[in-house]
């Protein structure tokens, strides 16, 4: 199977790079350890009412996923006749790519050393974005550290197109040397107003009692103009809103044009969407991944949140933090007591959590955990309990399935295949 993976890989992206070349299209490349794929689709919202672009589905960023996002195709699974269809559609495209767009926004991961680097030598992007590198970042269990999944992501700038543009997260201590060690164009955004792009009065968004997203003000060069954004809540959200705002800005999108294309953004599933829960609760749903700093950035969201309910939080393991995993959910467990009125936990490296929540003050009645498989069971557990103004964050890594406990706390759960992660046929079948 890995032999059969490594050729379809290497066809695709040949069919990818004939493309590229022949096409020439402009070319924005989204990485970081977090906000990667709500970032890629901010800035689609604010480039797509303008120019003639198209961006990677899903999360297509690893090697074979970035060049079938390159050629429009879909994931073939395990049908190798939909590889033999991918591979044919592939080559007419690269043999004659017409109407193809003037505009890619691509989203490039790393799950080893020298994914990014093998990707961004022959991508060669005019705009790479960096969201963010924390501390403890994901996939750093097969890294030698976390400086080393840093470098990783820094190589997408090292590859730019001559007279290209680096866009950084400025709030991130390790974007300066970043900054600072590229000569060419670099543009920040974040919280802090250094930043190019930065927010102020940020603050959630309410019907009545129940939230319903986020509204900040955008400055940039004096201005500062109002955005909105419905159906998600949390800083990262901002985050992506203010990098889209200035890849606008970069492409000749002035800020007040690209706030009112940010109004029609729709949250991706699975990262912190907010849907209506069973008997008036509400769920943010954050079940697409884990990370220690996005749990931990989910957590202070639950905390700031106005209702007149429960807050609970239900956590899935932490996955590939190698040697920081147990410092990590020791963390998040306490930062649950301090957000939370319940913390439920799947898995058995959550169950650091649920100990560090009781010794940082919660009661056993607060805290029940679960074995890896059960997000279900505990979803199903707790829907019995729920009352109007509840306020449920669901969030855990990938293998988990998190989105399982979701789909039964939602009070329309046949919508499930429209708003959830992970609902093709071949995840349902895991």
């Amino acid at each position: 199977m890995q032999i059969f993976k490594k050729i379809i890989t290497t066809i695709l992206t040949w069919e990818a790079r004939v493309v590229l070349m022949r096409a020439n299209p402009k070319i924005i490349a989204v990485t970081g350890s977090v906000g990667k794929t709500t970032t890629k689709d901010a800035i689609f919202a604010v480039l797509s009412p303008h120019l003639h672009i198209r961006k990677s589905d899903k999360s297509f960023n690893s090697d074979i996923g970035v060049p079938l996002a390159i050629l429009g195709l879909e994931n073939g699974w395990h049908d190798p006749f939909l590889w033999v269809s991918n591979i044919v559609r592939g080559l007419a495209l690269a043999l004659s790519p017409q109407d193809y767009p003037r505009w890619l926004v691509l989203e490039v991961g790393a799950d080893r050393p020298g994914d990014i680097r093998k990707i961004a030598r022959w991508l060669r992007p005019d705009v790479a974005v960096i969201t963010a590198v924390p501390e403890i970042p994901v996939h750093v269990e097969f890294f030698d550290s976390p400086q080393a999944v840093l470098n990783e992501k820094r190589s997408l700038a090292e590859h730019l197109k001559p007279g290209g543009t680096v866009v950084i997260n400025g709030d991130d201590p390790h974007m300066s040397d970043l900054r600072n060690d590229f000569r060419g164009n670099t543009v920040t955004f974040g919280m802090e107003s250094n930043n190019d792009f930065f927010a102020s009065h940020d603050d959630i968004a309410y019907d009545g009692n129940e939230p319903t997203g986020m509204s900040f003000r955008a400055n940039h060069g004096g201005a500062s103009v109002p955005v909105a954004f419905y159906g998600s809540l949390g800083l990262p959200r901002i985050y992506s809103a203010l990098a889209a705002l200035a890849v606008g800005d970069v492409v000749g999108i002035d800020v007040n044009i690209g706030s009112e294309g940010l109004a029609r953004w729709s949250p991706p599933p699975g990262r912190m969407r907010l849907l209506r829960g069973v008997r008036g609760s509400v769920i943010i749903d954050d079940s697409y991944n884990s990370s220690p700093a996005a749990a931990l950035a989910a957590l202070d969201t639950v905390r700031s949140i106005a209702t007149s309910g429960r807050k609970i939080a239900i956590m899935g393991d932490m996955m590939e933090l190698g040697k920081y995993s147990s410092d990590a959910h020791k963390e998040v467990g306490t930062r649950v007591a301090e957000a939370a009125s319940m913390l439920i936990t799947v898995g058995f490296r959550a169950r650091t959590m649920a100990e560090t929540a009781l010794d940082a003050g919660m009661s056993d009645m607060q805290v029940r955990s679960y074995e890896q498989g059960e997000a279900a069971r505990a979803g199903l557990e707790l829907e019995k309990e729920l009352q109007p103004g509840d306020i449920v964050l669901v969030k855990g890594s990938q293998s988990m399935r998190m989105e399982r406990a979701v789909e039964v706390l939602m009070a329309e759960p046949q919508t499930a295949a429209a708003l959830l992660v992970r609902q093709e046929g071949e995840w349902k079948a895991k």
